[in-house]
């Protein structure tokens, strides 16, 4: 919880709960009914005391909302957080103004706290061209729309007081922020997200484009945001799998990825869709949308979530953008605002911007920002190197390492039935660091996952990436149907930021979370969960370690991931048998696979995919092609249908 020792100072009002009752995971909807399942989560918040986090905020936000007395504590100490401008203090400026919108006549607020919350909305940072030097994230994608939204709703609450850090009033700081906050809504409408079906920054999303929904007086901005919010909520709907956000992301970190009460997104999952588990550790967009008085979730996403998939759905969806492509989003690399924006994607060093990046860092005085602490070190010789042009230069020579957090456009494809779900980042970034993407992933059930990654270290916890959170270096993934071949090429390259220094990969397969895991059987590991079944195959001998995991040492590796139910295999023991008996020839880099469910499947690190001699298009996906979603991409409206019911979303026009 936010300055533990300043709580202390407000002892928690009486009957205040004092321990956490933990939820019940639903693989089904608990309640069809949306304002059942409100209260049912309302009622679960105020049963628990606030998280240990300076999300706290959100609990005693929603405490206040049922009528409980809120922990002055966790109040107070969120305007400590936010004055002290510590990263992620966004986050908490969305509460806090939710707070001076909906609730400052309750009876209930803490004496003193609207005053102070004034004088700290007025006080705060709100884009890195203002006065102070801070250690906030300003520049990624979700941390964009958080600021931004918190300087238009705080430019409305007060629009003709002097906000005191900048010198601009409420109406000045309107303007410069109308625009920017347009053009975000646009490009995510356009190009989806480079956070791509993240169960962590979705949630981030969310809780601005709420308070865009709720309190943004100009309507075009509101409309915008209820689409986006119609949009992530469609990307949630499509890839849940019985309460388990479990396909590919372009940012998720490894508890996340393992168990699912570690999801951020789960909360909201359990709220919105009925299935999942409220998880209390995360829940800023749960509470945002039990709150909202102007968003209700159309009745089609949440049949879509609820589908029975009598027949298979198969998903193909691309999102982002390429930097060699800015011409075409008239985007320019060379012009600062322009170059913020393109920071959506983490492209700082990419040698089209690198340039413009460092004009930033001057700008900003990123220098003294600890996110850049690594660069300060280097500064002379940076500038040595901008003002000789051969900076871009350096930056494309180690761009496979130095471009690892760069989430440029991805094509994903997730195959989903009754019984599990495989998602995959087709061809993504072959051969490049990673930073926190996560490639591929198996679904059978809560914390019942499977995938594989190539550590960058030896480090369970820290920063990214690490053992668990995203790859040393990245695979050539590709998928069809219920088969994914995965292959790893690990080598040194030229790396000034995580050098490879580990030469194997891993799968992550908890033997507690299936019903059944077998040992090595001709190669392969099995597992079940339910009636759905599962086969890892590693190129290189792999074997457990502990219980979780398996290891398989070698620089080059193919795994392959095949798929099975009982409605498509038989029993557990026949889908062994299929799979153990099918042909499994390497040569190379390249794999044939004769899978028992879909023929003979070629594919290598390089190369087409063929299933069948056919050869399955990886790239150059429709904004959405499922038989629930359809759009161009780079669209003007996208076309949802689901159980007799139809419906568009245009770009241009008012949303439902």
């Amino acid at each position: 919880m936010p300055e533990t020792s300043f709580l202390l100072h407000y002892p928690p009002p009486q009957g205040y709960p004092q321990r956490f009752i933990p939820d019940t995971f639903c693989k089904e909807p608990f309640a069809d009914n949306f304002e059942e399942r409100k209260s049912v989560f309302l009622i679960y918040i105020c049963q628990n005391p606030a998280q240990e986090n300076f999300k706290a905020i959100y609990t005693e936000m929603a405490r206040l909302a049922c009528g409980q007395t809120p922990h002055s504590g966790v109040l107070f100490a969120a305007l400590d957080y936010l004055d002290a401008r510590k990263d992620c203090a966004d986050f908490v400026l969305q509460a806090v103004l939710r707070l001076l919108y909906q609730f400052a006549a309750s009876p209930l607020m803490p004496d003193g706290w609207l005053e102070r919350a004034k004088a700290s909305v007025l006080g705060f940072k709100y884009w890195p061209d203002e006065p102070g030097v801070d250690s906030m994230c300003t520049w990624t994608e979700n941390h964009q729309i958080l600021f931004s939204t918190g300087a238009i709703l705080a430019g409305q609450l007060y629009p003709r007081e002097v906000f005191t850090n900048s010198g601009q009033s409420g109406e000045q700081k309107i303007e410069v922020v109308r625009r920017r906050i347009l053009r975000w809504l646009d490009l995510r409408f356009r190009s989806g997200f480079s956070e791509w079906l993240s169960h962590v920054y979705y949630d981030e999303d969310l809780t601005a484009l709420l308070n865009l929904v709720d309190f943004c007086t100009e309507r075009q901005i509101s409309e915008q945001a209820k689409k986006i919010i119609h949009l992530l909520l469609l990307d949630m709907a499509l890839q849940t799998y019985k309460g388990v956000y479990g396909c590919t992301h372009g940012r998720s970190y490894a508890n996340g990825k393992r168990w699912v009460v570690d999801e951020t997104t789960t909360d909201t999952g359990k709220l919105l869709f009925g299935v999942g588990v409220f998880a209390r550790r995360d829940n800023m967009s749960a509470v945002q949308f039990a709150l909202s008085e102007n968003y209700q979730i159309p009745q089609v996403i949440y049949e879509i979530a609820h589908d029975v998939l009598e027949d298979a759905l198969e998903i193909r969806q691309r999102m982002g953008i390429c930097m060699k492509d800015l011409k075409t989003w008239n985007l320019d690399a060379k012009d600062p605002e322009d170059g913020m924006l393109l920071l959506t994607l983490e492209a700082y060093l990419h040698p089209r911007l690198i340039q413009t990046t460092m004009q930033l860092f001057d700008r900003h005085n990123w220098w003294e920002n600890e996110f850049f602490a690594p660069f300060r070190k280097y500064r002379r010789l940076l500038n040595v190197l901008r003002t000789t042009r051969t900076l871009p230069i350096l930056a494309a020579f180690a761009e496979r390492d130095l471009c690892r957090n760069t989430r440029e456009e991805v094509n994903t494809y997730t195959y989903k039935t009754q019984d599990y779900m495989l998602s995959t980042a087709q061809d993504y970034r072959t051969g490049y660091g990673g930073d926190q993407q996560h490639i591929w992933q198996a679904t059978l059930g809560a914390n019942a996952v499977c995938f594989t990654t190539h550590p960058a270290n030896l480090e369970t916890d820290g920063p990214s990436p690490n053992y668990w959170t995203g790859s040393g270096l990245l695979p050539r993934a590709a998928q069809y149907r219920n088969v994914a071949i995965i292959v790893y090429k690990i080598e040194k390259i030229p790396a000034l930021y995580v050098p490879t220094r580990h030469f194997f990969t891993h799968a992550w397969l908890p033997r507690d979370a299936f019903d059944e895991v077998s040992d090595e059987i001709g190669g392969w590991y099995f597992a079940r969960k339910g009636d759905g079944y599962l086969g890892l195959y590693s190129q290189k001998k792999a074997a457990w370690q502990g219980t979780n995991e398996l290891i398989a040492p070698g620089a080059n590796n193919i795994w392959i991931c095949q798929m099975g139910s009982v409605s498509e295999s038989g029993s557990f023991e026949d889908f062994i048998e299929q799979v153990v008996a099918a042909r499994v020839e390497f040569d190379g880099m390249r794999v044939n696979y004769h899978s028992p469910s879909i023929g003979e499947v070629r594919f290598g690190w390089r190369g087409s995919l063929s299933v069948d001699g056919e050869v399955m298009p990886l790239h150059d996906y429709p904004r959405y092609d499922s038989r629930f979603v359809q759009a161009d991409f780079d669209p003007q409206q996208v076309h949802v249908q689901c159980g007799g019911n139809h419906w568009t979303i245009n770009l241009r026009e008012e949303a439902i």
